[in-house]
């Protein structure tokens, strides 16, 4: 079970701010996203509701 440390808490602000100020971004590891759900274009919407159409005739 993990405990936050007492000043970890919301009301005591300032050693949060420290270690904000205190933390090095060189150590953090670089990472490539790639996205997986490509959102579809207007073209793709219509012909898709082209094809819908024709295939309920």
């Amino acid at each position: 079970v993990f405990l936050p440390k007492k000043s970890s808490t919301m009301s005591d602000a300032l050693p949060v701010t420290e270690e904000l100020t205190q933390f090095n971004k060189g150590k953090l590891k670089k990472t490539n996203t790639k996205e997986k759900n490509i959102l579809p274009t207007k073209d793709d919407i219509a012909q898709e509701k082209k094809e819908k159409g024709q295939g309920s005739s």
